[in-house]
């Protein structure tokens, strides 16, 4: 692959992180127990609120819950995406990135460039 492909596709990716990592701090905390995991913040109950207030906060809470689900999984194929950069072997300067992990060929650069953090070539990609 083109060195200098890569090293937009690298930028990309950091840039990715780093917007994913700022929008997860906006409503949760990192817990390291998993790897990688976050809390989405419980909201704090003061003893003069009234119920409808609460239930307001409890259901924002929850549909916090699964967007921090989902931009886990995705700031999670980011970090590996991006770990791939320097482990052994793989493509000249990428190391291990852009390689399939079922078959070890090369993921088209349209698929990279349009989703950097793809593990699997479209024909394992289903």
């Amino acid at each position: 692959m083109d060195k200098k492909l890569l090293e937009q596709l690298k930028e990309k990716l950091e840039k990715e992180k780093d917007s994913l990592t700022k929008e997860l701090k906006s409503f949760a905390k990192k817990d390291d127990v998993p790897k990688g995991d976050w809390e989405t913040k419980y909201p704090k109950r003061e003893e003069n609120s009234d119920m409808e207030e609460e239930a307001d906060e409890f259901q924002e809470y929850d549909n916090m819950l699964s967007v921090e689900h989902s931009l886990e999984l995705k700031l999670r194929d980011v970090n590996i995406a991006l770990d791939k950069f320097s482990a052994e072997g793989g493509s000249a300067s990428g190391g291990k990135y852009g390689l399939c992990e079922k078959c070890g060929a090369e993921i088209k650069e349209e698929r990279l460039k349009a989703v950097p953090e793809a593990r699997l070539c479209m024909k394992h990609n289903k």
